[in-house]
């Protein structure tokens, strides 16, 4: 409603008038002061991000009681960030982290929140995640494969999908970090996947993004999980993919970083969720245009041993003629070339990560006037660092100055886009496992 009018505005447009007109307020300081000073705005400011990152795995105070049960997300999401920084942690901090996660480990399989909770399906990518970002063969030997192995088979349902935990829910979320894990520990096998496929696809909206579960809205976060895991089993062609690009791109807004729902506020994590989903259709542009130009395509599935070939042949797994290499989908998938074009504008969305949710202090948030968190920190650097790459033909590859908002020196390293791990972690962890 228009309140030039006298109409009574919503909730929700009174708060999306009021991040507008904060976001407007630091875009045009910004846009009125000289050059230097504006580089100095558009530093990434590593060494306060450090100090805020280091001290939260040395001391928590009394306020992170309410996340006792996600103890290894905190590991994940500071380790993450640290990477990605370029950095690392002491060794004394590193066996600590080991020792804390190896004790995370449930004896039947699967990490929980904390030592001696129930094993969960989040807090088990969550804890994988960290360790593979630890790396070294202390962290990685650590993982019990055959006990986690036998909870992911515990957890997986005949529809396809998987339950987070016993007894718990079942959702999109839950096949992701399910497959994630397994593919990542070289694991993944054809029990794991059966109807998995079929129970993403039902979760796929009307809008084009992808819901928790049948029924509900699409979502940005539930977006990234559904499409990583049909890329992981091979059947991403199952999924509206013209319908799912329009979807994601229309949720960049005018504030240049992105929503995760349809008419909902912008959030400095879906630089990542969102970003994350952009930069795994930027690979996928040729199935894309495939099924533009022939729906009927979606019904076929991908050879996991080479995406962009496959396309091109027309090849696919339909015939069960040959099998297919399923944990060794997300290494060659991050091997081959993204498109040229880009699907969003990564210039403006490392803008709003750098001047609305980069901290002075150190740290990064959600938006203007809310405080900075590990959560968020974790997933801006990811967002910021899918940006930096995207206009590189290979991720791991160093982009240009000009794919870089503000100094050389902001750039970070690259993450793999399906597992949200730095690449160079990633590659350690896939040949430790290849070869157990």
């Amino acid at each position: 409603m228009d309140p030039a009018k006298g109409s009574s505005p919503t909730v929700t447009q009174r708060d999306q008038w009021m991040v507008e007109s904060q976001v407007y307020d630091i875009y045009h300081l910004f846009a009125t002061i000289p050059p230097n000073a504006q580089s100095v705005m558009l530093e990434l400011l590593r060494d306060r991000h450090m100090e805020f990152l280091i001290k939260g795995l040395t001391h928590l105070g009394s306020a992170f009681c309410v996340l006792d049960a996600n103890r290894p997300w905190l590991c994940y999401w500071i380790l993450h960030s640290i990477a990605l920084l370029g950095e690392s942690v002491d060794d004394e901090m590193e066996t600590n982290a080991i020792d804390f996660l190896n004790r995370c480990q449930d004896p039947n399989g699967g990490y929980g929140g904390g030592p001696g909770q129930m094993p969960h399906l989040a807090t088990t990518y969550a804890a994988i995640n960290a360790l593979i970002t630890l790396g070294g063969e202390k962290s990685l030997a650590s993982i019990n494969r055959d006990k986690l192995s036998n909870f992911l088979r515990r957890m997986k349902q005949p529809s396809g999908g998987f339950r987070m935990h016993d007894e718990g829910e079942i959702d999109v979320r839950a096949c992701y970090t399910a497959i994630s894990v397994a593919s990542v520990l070289n694991i993944l096998d054809d029990e794991l996947i059966q109807n998995v496929g079929d129970y993403i696809v039902s979760c796929q909206t009307y809008e084009g993004g992808i819901a928790g579960e049948p029924g509900s809205e699409a979502h940005g976060g539930y977006t990234y999980c559904g499409l990583a895991t049909m890329i992981l089993i091979n059947k991403v062609n199952r999924l509206d993919l013209p319908r799912l690009l329009e979807w994601v791109v229309f949720r960049q807004g005018k504030e240049c970083g992105f929503q995760g729902r349809t008419n909902k506020l912008v959030d400095g994590c879906y630089s990542f969720w969102q970003g994350g989903v952009v930069a795994l259709l930027q690979k996928l542009c040729f199935v894309i245009n495939k099924q533009m130009a022939s729906p009927d395509s979606q019904e076929e599935s991908l050879d996991g041993t080479s995406y962009d070939e496959s396309c091109r042949s027309g090849q696919t797994d339909s015939s069960n003629s040959y099998p297919v290499d399923f944990n060794n989908i997300g290494y060659r998938f991050i091997k081959e070339c993204g498109a040229e074009e880009h699907l969003f504008h990564s210039i403006a969305l490392q803008q709003y990560i750098l001047l609305c949710s980069q901290e002075q202090e150190g740290g990064l948030r959600d938006k203007p006037g809310k405080r900075r968190d590990f959560y968020h920190t974790c997933y801006c650097l990811s967002g910021l660092s899918l940006c930096q790459y995207s206009w590189s033909k290979y991720p791991d590859s160093p982009p240009l100055p000009k794919a870089v908002l503000g100094p050389y020196s902001n750039l970070l390293e690259p993450t793999h886009p399906l597992f949200n791990v730095v690449i160079e972690r990633y590659y350690e962890a896939h040949e430790f496992f290849s070869k157990l």
